[in-house]
């Protein structure tokens, strides 16, 4: 008999909420059951002419697993009643009613077929992960409800969730469903490492600990496949045969994740080696042990280099949370934590639309006929920086136009289940007879399985020809599940296409010999490799993997490529252009013309006379890289006047900040550079006048009479202005403005000046804002202090009624 679970309890409300709304959401604590309980629920309480419901998993293990063990609790084979879909794999029929698959099935179902046909719901199971895919699947469901279906029933799950921000798409009328949870009590215990304790001897330490001390399986939480392994050959070597050492990754076939996940047969103890798959939505039993290591590994982009770096950090807390959850499903439980109680864990982790490469999600919106994301609701809308740089990958790759839309080269792209590169990769490899190759390419790349080597064309010529464990045997099997996509076998002659079908995937990646192992990439940054390796030696290379440095990225793996096959790959590198650019070392413009492709120069040949057009780009672009102009005194009293008139009346006059004046330069400095060829020449041009004539003749007029450079005061004299601080400053001997009670004011009366009135020596004595005041009260403390210093100024006793002067008192009395 199936055992009771909180999930039951709730179900018919879950129905009743389904019945009458088109959305809801489900808030479910660990151990409720909602993974396994609510889709049945919903399937049996379903006719099947509704059609069938999507369940979304975030993994692949979570997807195969759920839906085996529904299918048992429905007392079928999976692929029955209930089947499954993930990439490279399907087990599923023309019964199946309950179709469990990874989120980025969903997507390609949705591009294929926008009305989904035959489905009657989806349940994004686990939505607090917040993955790209998953993200992008609600907002395109919803565009879907929106304006396809609104017969569509979506359903939102997870044991965590921002419910404030979700009701902000779904909205605020969507009924919201609370679970309690089923957990034993679970005792902590905090074990950071001794000092300099290496991480698996830390590690391995603590194990021993809670193996002598407690009952049941220890489940291990790691960051990574690198350290289950490190981890698991030191245990080897340390632990009786009678305990079980047990992987359990993203990698491992489903029979032995499913073993994993069984009880014991034999009795042994347990110990789970696992990465975050068994964070959340899988159970496993009998473990009465969590010892968490407190990281995690994520893939973090960078928008400025354009590249992913993999990093690992700390776990958040409510991860963390989870994790130690674990141990309390059956009985109650003990967690180990590996750092000290002190620390600091933030709350939750960062949606993956926020620090993913969105090439892909740019792709899937373009297919979708969607430029602006902003068309869609998004729990969080994507960054604008890592948009640009998707757009930018798609234009380098040829998947969209100068417009921005796709390009026939993208729409062919569409049949590929890939991302961008590998979609670009394989239509071009379509096109000239190599799909056997770009499929073990595609398959290397996204196994990554290593070999000792960074030089591909090596690996590659000892590529596994037959299913095997370990990395050749992922190989291998992703390799076979990419032919079956192309429709192609894996027979392959000849390798020696495979530098160009890379440059295809990554003509961003391509790179040119600097020498001493350093290589400059097409994109204008940075790479190296060993020096002592041989792709050190070829001329350029296209690196496959890199670090992610913005500047010095190091080449994981890489192939050396011959410019012949980067002339035919890319015609244009056939094309002459003129390069000139600043050279900070030689002090001057340097220029040539040159073939390649990007940053990256195929052939170069001496240049004539410099174009005048080039030489001012080539000047505006060494300003902009060394991040200023050089303002001279003029020039700034000049932008402090513009920039206070329009902080105070506004368009249409310019706001010409510095950043504003460097990305205009065109606009008004380019005009007077016909006569310039070097930096200090540029730098000692009367900026100020070419700001001036760039106004409108209109503004020109009213800027005097609005900010004038200078102003009389009562002694008779014109002074200077100050516009160079935040305000404006009328610096005067104190003696000048005898008389004035009034502050003197600009722009027709909104700004008051800040008086600086001075000694005779010329010191400021007082700053305000305030003269009248000024004369009342504050100016008999300086007439006190400063009358025998300077006994030749008149210090008068009624300030108001006295001559200004800028004199001496003998002088004014002759």
């Amino acid at each position: 008999m199936t055992a009771i679970l909180p999930i039951d309890n709730i179900l018919p409300q879950l129905g009743k909420a389904l019945a009458n709304h088109n959305r809801c959401l489900l808030v479910a604590q660990p151990g409720a059951g909602k993974t396994t309980r609510a889709p049945l629920y919903l399937l049996q309480s379903a006719r099947p002419e509704d059609g069938r419901w999507l369940l979304l998993e975030p993994r692949r293990v979570a997807a195969r697993l759920a839906a085996t063990y529904m299918a048992a609790q429905h007392g079928e084979e999976v692929g029955q009643t209930v089947g499954y879909r993930v990439r490279g794999e399907s087990n599923v029929s023309k019964h199946t009613r309950l179709e469990v698959v990874t989120q980025g099935i969903l997507t390609r179902m949705l591009q294929s077929d926008p009305l989904l046909e035959g489905v009657a719901g989806i349940i994004f199971d686990e939505f607090h992960e917040r993955s790209l895919e998953a993200d992008l699947g609600l907002a395109l469901a919803l565009d879907v409800q929106q304006g396809l279906r609104d017969d569509l029933k979506l359903l939102v799950m997870s044991a965590t969730l921002d419910v404030n921000a979700l009701l902000a798409v779904l909205g605020a009328d969507t009924p919201i469903i609370d679970c309690p949870g089923r957990s034993w009590p679970v005792e902590t215990f905090y074990r950071p490492p001794l000092s300099r304790e290496a991480a698996q001897l830390h590690q391995s330490r603590v194990i021993r600990e809670a193996l002598d001390r407690h009952e049941g399986h220890v489940l291990v939480f790691l960051p990574g496949i690198a350290e289950i392994r490190r981890l698991h050959k030191q245990l080897q070597e340390r632990l009786p045969a009678t305990i079980d050492l047990c992987p359990l990754h993203g990698q491992l076939s489903l029979a032995q994740q499913q073993a994993v996940l069984r009880p014991t047969p034999d009795g042994k103890r347990r110990i789970i080696l696992s990465t975050a798959i068994a964070e959340s939505s899988l159970t496993v039993p009998g473990v009465g042990v969590v010892i968490d290591a407190g990281l995690e590994r994520v893939p973090v982009f960078q928008p400025r280099s354009g590249l992913t770096k993999l990093t690992t950090r700390r776990v958040n807390r409510a991860s963390a949370d989870q994790r130690r959850g674990r141990a309390g499903r059956e009985a109650p439980g003990f967690c180990y934590r590996l750092w000290g109680e002190e620390q600091i864990l933030p709350a939750h982790g960062e949606a993956e639309i926020v620090q993913a490469d969105l090439s892909g999600l740019v792709f899937e919106l373009l297919r979708w006929g969607v430029n602006d994301p902003a068309q869609l609701q998004w729990v969080t809308p994507p960054p604008q920086a890592a948009l640009a740089s998707g757009r930018q990958l798609l234009a380098t790759l040829g998947l969209a136009d100068a417009n921005g839309a796709l390009s026939s080269s993208g729409k062919a792209c569409a049949r590929w289940p890939a991302q961008p590169r590998l979609a670009a990769m394989l239509e071009a490899a379509a096109k000239h007879n190599l799909l056997p190759l770009a499929c073990w390419l595609c398959a290397w790349l996204e196994e990554s399985p290593g070999g000792g080597d960074i030089d591909l064309a090596t690996l590659f010529a000892r590529r596994p020809v037959r299913d095997a464990p370990g990395a050749d045997g992922r190989w291998f099997r992703a390799a076979r599940h990419w032919a079956g996509v192309a429709k192609c076998s894996l027979t392959v002659d000849d390798i020696a296409p495979l530098p160009g079908l890379l440059a295809k995937a990554f003509p961003d990646r391509i790179a040119e010999n600097q020498g001493q192992g350093r290589f400059r990439l097409a994109t204008g940054g940075q790479a190296w490799v060993a020096e002592n390796n041989t792709l050190a030696r070829a001329p350029f290379i296209v690196a496959a993997e890199l670090d992610g440095q913005a500047s010095g990225a190091k080449v994981f793996y890489g192939i050396a490529i011959s410019s012949e096959t980067l002339e035919s790959s890319f015609p244009q590198t056939l094309k002459w252009r003129t390069d000139i650019r600043w050279d900070d070392s030689a002090g001057r413009l340097v220029g040539e013309d040159v073939r390649g492709l990007g940053a990256l120069v195929v052939e170069r040949r001496p240049l004539g006379k410099l174009p005048r057009d080039a030489v001012a780009a080539a000047l505006l672009s060494a300003v902009r890289q060394r991040g200023c102009l050089r303002w001279r005194a003029d020039d700034l009293q000049l932008l402090g006047r513009l920039r206070l008139v329009h902080k105070v009346v506004g368009e249409p006059w310019p706001a010409l900040s510095d950043q504003s004046l460097l990305d205009d330069m065109e606009a008004w400095l380019t005009p007077h550079l016909d006569a310039v060829t070097r930096l200090d020449q540029l730098d000692n041009l009367p900026l100020r006048q070419f700001i001036f004539d760039s106004l409108d003749w209109q503004l020109r007029r009213q800027l005097d009479d609005l900010a004038p450079t200078h102003l009389q005061v009562p002694s008779g004299a014109r002074l200077a202005l100050d516009y160079s601080g935040e305000e404006p400053v009328l610096a005067v001997k104190l003696q000048e403005m005898f008389g004035q009670t009034v502050t003197p004011t600009i722009v027709g009366g909104r700004v008051p000046l800040l008086v600086h009135l001075l000694s005779p020596a010329r010191r400021p004595v007082q700053v305000t804002r305030d003269l009248a005041n000024f004369w009342k009260t504050t100016y008999f403390e300086v007439r006190k202090d400063l009358k025998g210093r300077y006994p030749k100024h008149p210090w008068p006793d009624n300030p108001l009624q006295a001559v200004a002067t800028r004199h001496t008192r003998r002088h004014s009395e002759r």
